[in-house]
């Protein structure tokens, strides 16, 4: 059964979110990735799209830069760990 995975974690600003995911790769090892969307309601319906006007660039930018804190801090946490 192929389960849809949750991402590890969210950072939303506004209407922008990225989503922080952790897959697996060959030998057991794992890598993250992002990917990163914006929400709108046209009448009563909530669409997203990867399309981003310049005034959400900000925006976009700073979610980005909370997931990079969320994975480099995290990941220096476990090489942290596995050093001492």
């Amino acid at each position: 059964m192929n389960e849809k995975k949750a991402p590890v974690a969210k950072f939303s600003v506004g209407t922008v979110t990225v989503s922080v995911w952790e897959n697996d790769a060959k030998e057991g090892r794992q890598f993250k990735s992002v990917s990163i969307q914006k929400n709108y309601k046209i009448g009563e319906q909530w669409k997203s799209t990867n399309s981003m006007n310049i005034n959400e660039i900000p925006k976009a930018i700073l979610a980005l830069q909370k997931a990079y804190e969320h994975i480099a801090l995290k990941d220096e946490m476990i090489l942290t760990t596995q050093t001492t």
